[in-house]
């Protein structure tokens, strides 16, 4: 039943993702003399795994294993469902954190995704509130991130 459910919010998540993606409303989209976007902060919070990376708001953020060299491999459909953390700024880090291991690369597409240690770090779509974790192991690639820089698996 929970696998069902899941699935179900996963789909309302990415249904509402694509439309707001492709709706052509650009009203957020900058303007001279708009302020520039904050830059993000990096936390940890406790969690049925252990102690885990998230963003200032406590949402989960996930490495995933096929990433190499510090570069994002995920793309096209990759990133719908796994939205890169995107920061214009360095992003801010908490006290828990190691700030030595807070950088940023470039994408492809140019944005700046926010990096610990050797993995740029991105949500999961299916992640509702802070403190989900339903995009942990999907895959067998897909894992949040611990403090010190590892996966948890």
């Amino acid at each position: 039943m929970r696998n069902r459910v899941f699935l179900l919010a996963s789909i309302v998540s990415l249904s509402l993702f694509g439309m707001t993606a492709c709706s052509g409303d650009d009203s957020n989209a900058e303007k001279p003399g708009t302020p520039e976007p904050q830059a993000v902060t990096v936390k940890t919070a406790e969690s049925e795994l252990g102690k885990i990376l998230v963003d200032q708001s406590g949402r989960t953020l996930y490495g995933f294993t096929v990433d190499k060299d510090g570069e994002s491999n995920c793309a096209a459909n990759c990133i719908a469902v796994w939205p890169a953390l995107t920061s214009p700024s360095d992003a801010k880090s908490a006290k828990d954190i190691d700030k030595s291991l807070l950088t940023r690369t470039e994408r492809a597409e140019g944005a700046l995704q926010v990096k610990y240690k050797d993995w740029p770090l991105y949500y999961y779509v299916g992640d509702v509130v802070p403190g989900d974790l339903n995009g942990q192991g999907i895959d067998d690639e897909w894992f949040a991130v611990a403090p010190d820089g590892s996966l948890v698996k």
